[in-house]
């Protein structure tokens, strides 16, 4: 009939479904971001917390003043040509002191004995430069582990000056080793200025 209103049959509503389905879909984002948050907090522990371990002293790290593992260096200078009194043997025989020390990290040299202790175990380089002045004689310079000679270096011009016995080597050691350098022919009476001992640790074991 003209005029009168026209009712459709009902069909299914589609609001309840896409509502559930919005609600799904924001859970499960709020779930996968929830997921994440332990792996983001994780990795900022091990940034916070980590050199703080190292500076207490834990694995990886070293106590409180001293020098962390990896830093071990000497060097050591003559810078005159006579031995000052106490200095014993270095004219004719012995040990070669060194008054001057330029590089001590990790503090293994020691002055008095003008000899290397190694703090912890590694394989180190070891380097150096003794010079005889006015004098003939044939010097040789060993450098001695304890009390085995690893290597020895000669100066033996007679027609010179000044002339140094320089050699270098590589030591695995263990702590507590002692490097030093001996002087095992000649003498040094004409005195061993600018003369030099140096060695650093290249990796520990």
């Amino acid at each position: 009939m003209l005029g009168a209103k026209r009712h459709w049959p009902p069909g299914p509503s589609l609001s309840p479904w896409l509502t559930l389905a919005l609600t799904l879909m924001a859970l499960r984002t709020g779930w996968a971001q929830e997921g994440t948050e332990p792996v983001l907090l994780e990795g900022e522990c091990l940034v916070v917390c980590e050199p703080s371990r190292a500076a207490a002293g834990g694995p990886g790290g070293a106590a409180l003043g001293e020098a962390p593992p990896g830093r071990v260096a000497f060097a050591a200078v003559r810078s005159h040509h006579h031995e000052p009194a106490g200095e014993i043997g270095n004219g004719t025989s012995g040990a070669i002191y060194f008054d001057q020390v330029l590089v001590n990290e990790g503090g293994g040299f020691d002055r008095a004995s003008g000899s290397f202790v190694a703090p912890v175990r590694g394989v180190y380089s070891f380097r150096f430069h003794v010079v005889k002045v006015y004098n003939r004689q044939t010097v040789q310079v060993s450098l001695m582990l304890n009390t085995w000679p690893v290597i020895s270096a000669f100066a033996n011009d007679p027609d010179v000056t000044r002339e140094a016995a320089t050699s270098s080597v590589l030591l695995p050691l263990d702590p507590g080793d002692r490097v030093s350098l001996r002087l095992r022919r000649g003498n040094l009476l004409g005195g061993w200025k600018y003369s030099s001992f140096s060695g650093f640790l290249i990796f520990p074991l």
